[in-house]
């Protein structure tokens, strides 16, 4: 585990922290480090400030990939990255449509930021994504209810690369304390719920992909 992903990309362009909250992070890095579950913090754009070993894990499969690396940018993972699929279960309707909420909504609180502008242009140059965020995501809203913005406290199905786990679900839980949320962070851990029951593993076969991520929504027409 390492803060500010530990060398393998540039550090992310969050804002400097005083040296009392450089101290307060390293503290807290220990603590997540001690969780048993997939745990990490990132800022408003989604990158990966900090992840501990139970997250590396869980993603320890995902091939590499330019800009959508899940120690890198969540958000980019679930949109983009080919292997996404083949960890989060259910991919496109139980994790793609709520980032992209998630995603929508940083974008409206954040409009002027780059990194954010970057990711809305690559939505935009996928159609099935781009149908899915102007067409598809709105009906979701609507049919799902405010609630579902919240990543907090849903449940969601994983395919764990350890057979001990398999396919699973977890609970997102949002556990940012002030101090993180003063730094504009926000630390989610993944809580694993054990094995799910063969006969209810509903989740859709891996699909690699190089463009094209989504396919529940179809590309407008014209």
């Amino acid at each position: 585990m390492a803060y500010q992903a530990g060398g393998q990309r540039p550090a992310p362009r969050s804002a400097p922290v005083r040296p009392q909250a450089q101290e307060y992070l390293e503290d807290y890095a220990a603590l997540v480090e001690a969780v048993p579950f997939p745990s990490f913090i990132v800022d408003h754009r989604w990158d990966v400030l900090l992840s501990n070993g139970a997250f590396q894990s869980l993603f320890r499969g995902v091939g590499p990939h330019p800009t959508a690396m899940p120690a890198d940018n969540f958000l980019r993972f679930v949109l983009f990255h080919p292997d996404a699929g083949s960890v989060l279960g259910e991919h496109e309707s139980r994790w793609c449509l709520p980032m992209l909420a998630q995603f929508a909504a940083a974008l409206e609180r954040n409009g002027h930021d780059p990194a954010l502008q970057a990711v809305r242009r690559d939505i935009a140059q996928d159609p099935f994504m781009e149908a899915a965020y102007r067409q598809g995501l709105p009906h979701w809203v609507r049919a799902m209810g405010e609630t579902a913005l919240e990543h907090d406290g849903s449940v969601r199905p994983l395919l764990h690369p350890d057979p001990r786990w398999g396919a699973t679900d977890c609970r997102i839980v949002d556990e940012t304390p002030r101090t993180l949320r003063d730094m504009d962070r926000t630390r989610l851990t993944l809580v694993l719920r054990g094995r799910r029951p063969a006969g209810n593993r509903g989740s859709a076969p891996r699909v690699r992909r190089t463009a094209g991520h989504l396919t529940v929504v179809p590309a407008p027409e014209g």
